[in-house]
């Protein structure tokens, strides 16, 4: 029989020690498991560690149960949801400086589901186009600049 993705993350922090309340909710197409506890920067970790590595084992877990498994988001006390919530603002800042200026900017390095976060931004923006380079580094900068103007038919 296979766990739900909430019943394995309540496992692993049982069997870790910790008191928690596991809520399921839908956003941006995604599952995400809200973890309510009354310690969250331990499972947060210093620099979000613990909480990429929890979701890593339990995505892990649930593809060696049902390979095409979708994946699921660990998000403790609402701090991804916040960090999501900056750093759009932040790519949307960086977004009007290029549009004012002209000149393409980058941000500081993002991690591959923050650059996801980014792309997904703008990739129906008729205005602003973003750029990864193609290298296997961990983290990259986004370069954010204007979208050529379409060509016209002749």
């Amino acid at each position: 029989m296979n766990a739900t993705p909430s019943e394995i993350l309540d496992t692993m922090l049982g069997y870790l020690g910790f008191a928690v309340s596991i809520e399921t909710e839908q956003r941006d197409g995604n599952t995400t498991l809200q973890v309510i506890t009354s310690e969250p920067g331990r499972l947060i970790g210093r620099r979000e560690e613990v909480m990429e590595d929890l979701q890593h084992l339990v995505n892990r877990i649930l593809a060696a149960q049902n390979p095409p498994a979708l994946r699921v988001v660990v998000d403790i006390a609402h701090h991804r949801a916040m960090r999501d919530d900056a750093l759009v603002a932040k790519a949307k800042q960086l977004a009007a400086a290029v549009k004012a200026s002209g000149r393409p900017m980058q941000t500081l390095p993002l991690n591959s589901y923050d650059r996801r976060i980014v792309h997904n931004l703008f990739k129906d923006d008729p205005e602003i186009a973003t750029w990864s380079p193609p290298d296997d580094l961990r983290v990259k900068r986004i370069t954010i600049k204007k979208r050529p103007p379409p060509k016209k038919a002749e």
